[in-house]
């Protein structure tokens, strides 16, 4: 089986191909295009997936070393996302399915996140897996491929979406996640005691109040306190946040009783959140799935893999497939 995975649901544009097993290519168009904004500009970032996304398909293609008439079928990123750069990687798969008469998967891109763990990690089910990204943040239970049970989503702002709202409002470049990444590591993050919304409470998560609290006490101890002590608030912020993540996700490994766990999306890339999984997974004897990092964040190998184990099954799709922009 050897699959084509296409990725242009938001400001990434990507190509991979998954060859019996393993992914032969992964490759990523970044665009550099939205920095001066400080977010993702989405008429921008359409046009840019224009000018890529042939380019970026055929060097996955070259250093896979197979050849488009070899796939044997093209997984696409078919939503959530922006309409426009979905529109853009979608119209392109389904004009090389239609030339090369190829069958045509539409992925749904949340999914994806979570089957990228079986890139590198062997297939094992049931699990309850926890999606962190920009837009996302959800607690799922899986106990076969596709076949999910959601147990807590997101009720306002997802945790990436947090964190990079909250890395803007302390002066730090686009994306500003990974920045309050990287600055938590050389901070203290018992230094403030941010609120952890719900932490108690449920499943579901809220990250608004975070980004509120932190605006307040900016304001109260002004630009030369924060500029002073940034680590030690990127670091108060990051604890804030992935503590709530990691206790909402021990609630769900306790209510539905698994052995197998599974962090995923672009937030799983914070080594904060990775070093509290592991330590968690390690003091309850579960085993831990979490991406590589080149795994973590949007990419195409995710897409590939998908479409590997919908293909497996004969789970294809025809040329009216649509995209969509969020989930219910």
């Amino acid at each position: 089986m050897k699959v084509l995975g296409i990725e242009s649901s938001c400001d990434e544009t990507a190509a991979s191909v998954w060859a019996d097993g393993e992914i032969l290519s992964n490759v990523i168009a970044s665009q550099a295009v939205h920095e001066q904004f400080g977010g993702v500009v989405p008429e921008l970032a359409s046009r840019a997936h224009h000018k890529t996304i042939w380019k970026t398909t055929s060097q996955a293609l070259e250093e896979s070393g197979v050849k488009i008439e070899e796939i044997d079928a093209i997984a696409v990123a078919q939503g959530p996302g922006l309409m426009g750069s979905l529109l853009v990687g979608l119209s392109f798969a389904k004009g090389l399915a239609l030339t090369y008469k190829k069958p045509l998967i539409g992925i749904n891109h949340i999914d994806a996140h979570l089957y990228a763990n079986f890139i590198e990690h062997e297939e094992t089910y049931p699990f309850v897996g926890l999606i962190v990204s920009g837009g996302h943040t959800r607690l799922v239970y899986v106990d076969k491929a596709f076949n999910h049970e959601l147990l807590g989503d997101t009720r306002d702002d997802a945790a990436g979406e947090a964190f990079d709202k909250i890395g803007k409002l302390l002066g730090l470049p686009y994306p500003a996640g990974p920045e309050v990444d990287k600055l938590a590591k050389e901070g203290d993050p018992k230094f403030h005691d941010f609120p952890r919304s719900m932490i108690n409470k449920g499943l579901d998560f809220s990250f608004s109040g975070l980004k509120t609290s932190v605006l307040y006490y900016t304001q109260e101890k002004g630009d030369e306190f924060v500029q002073n002590h940034l680590n030690d608030i990127c670091a108060s912020v990051s604890a804030a946040i992935t503590d709530v993540l990691v206790a909402k996700l021990k609630r769900a490994v306790k209510k539905k009783k698994v052995k197998h766990v599974m962090l995923a999306g672009g937030v799983s890339a914070n080594s904060m959140l990775r070093k509290k999984m592991s330590q968690f997974a390690e003091d309850q004897n579960l085993n831990l799935m979490i991406p590589a990092l080149q795994y973590c964040t949007d990419n195409a190998a995710m897409i590939a893999v998908t479409g590997a184990l919908k293909a497996r099954v004969g789970d294809f799709d025809d040329l009216s497939l649509k995209p969509f922009a969020r989930v219910s």
